[in-house]
């Protein structure tokens, strides 16, 4: 059994670039000796099962091989930060097979098999449908990001708490209240890229899939508003002051940086002439390489030393319990821009602050 697990990059089209896939594909031609299942991990655009086909043939060919072999596709879903968790105790197999390939799924089915013992969940079904299922999955939780966003700018307009309708839709079984919380955006290395994909691919193929490109455009939206945000609260004008922002990377318990909000309405508020001090956990090297314009800091009460605002971008743990005393001594003015709504209007009150979450 082989495993393809390589990068898959997002072209300058918004295509897939499956030249990795390919380069592996031909590897394989060039290697193999005997029956082999070769298994597809990556996320890759439907029909890429088939290029994968087409190299090793080749490869084989040019051997003056005739070797047979099977192919299956085995997407996971696996979240950062929470791998080990997931590969263990997955919510869903997906095994996707050419045609009625019994020999390549009994193979797959035994190398899970530990797993039959938690009742897990197997999909079997056609390779094709396989590809396609993590693109699925991935472009509907971005839309469900996007769309409570866009509900917070509706309640932001008329007096009302996103956080409550959140918890209204979430607990309607239908719905689920996983990915109903309102924030900067989605970021990281899936969700941009796998929207984006399989859009291209749709629009290939002669179709628009309107949701998902409208998941797209407002998560765009949604990171401008959240650099408007900062600007509003001082004053309308960022020329000169100074914002501490705390959290880079697009979600906690990495330091992934990839498409990752905070990045993004840094470099807005520094073309714009603020100076931005952050701090995060684990993301500040791979920051800085990106933005050299950002003032990395030894903790959050470095960062905000001397900031006209308080931002929060992504909610580590550690942020939830920063020591509002001494934040509001350090700090220019006691101002916070809460993107993550960890804290609430009335307890920043109290504690002295002028706050903004994100609509409420």
């Amino acid at each position: 059994m082989v495993f393809i697990a390589v990068g898959t990059p997002e072209a300058p089209d918004g295509s897939t670039d499956l030249r990795y896939i390919e380069a592996v594909a031909r590897e394989i031609g060039q290697r193999m000796t005997s029956y082999k299942v070769i298994v597809a991990k990556s996320t890759v655009p439907v029909g890429t099962s088939d290029r994968v086909r087409v190299c090793i043939d080749e490869e084989l060919a040019r051997r003056g091989k005739n070797i047979s072999y099977s192919l299956a596709s085995n997407p996971e879903f696996l979240r950062e930060g929470a791998a080990i968790g997931d590969f263990m105790r997955p919510d869903r197999v997906v095994i996707g097979t050419e045609g009625e390939d019994d020999q390549a799924l009994a193979i797959m089915k035994d190398l899970y098999r530990p797993l039959y013992l938690n009742e897990t969940p197997f999909v079997e079904t056609n390779i094709h449908t396989a590809e396609l299922s993590k693109y699925a999955a991935n472009a509907f939780l971005a839309a469900k990001i996007s769309f409570i966003n866009e509900m917070s700018v509706l309640c932001e307009a008329v007096g009302g708490d996103v956080q409550a309708i959140a918890r209204v839709m979430g607990l309607d079984n239908r719905i689920g209240k996983k990915f109903l919380h309102a924030g900067p955006g989605f970021g990281g290395s899936c969700f941009p890229k796998d929207t984006k994909s399989v859009a291209h691919f749709a629009r290939d193929l002669g179709h628009e899939l309107a949701i998902v490109e409208a998941s797209i455009k407002a998560n765009e939206r949604q990171r401008l508003r959240m650099v408007d945000r900062v600007v509003a609260i001082l004053g309308g004008d960022v020329e000169g002051k100074t914002v501490g922002m705390l959290g880079l990377s697009f979600k906690p318990e990495t330091d992934d940086i990839r498409e990752a909000p905070a990045l993004y309405i840094a470099s807005e508020l520094i073309k714009r002439g603020a100076t931005v001090r952050a701090y995060d956990p684990a993301a500040m090297e791979a920051s800085q390489k990106v933005l050299p314009e950002l003032i990395c800091c030894e903790d959050a009460y470095d960062a905000l030393t001397g900031a006209d605002v308080m931002t929060i971008v992504t909610e580590w743990n550690e942020f939830r319990m920063l020591d509002l005393t001494r934040a509001k001594e350090v700090m220019a003015a006691p101002r916070m821009v809460d993107m993550r709504n960890i804290y609430g209007g009335a307890s920043m009150a109290a504690a002295g602050f002028e706050y903004k979450g994100v609509g409420v």
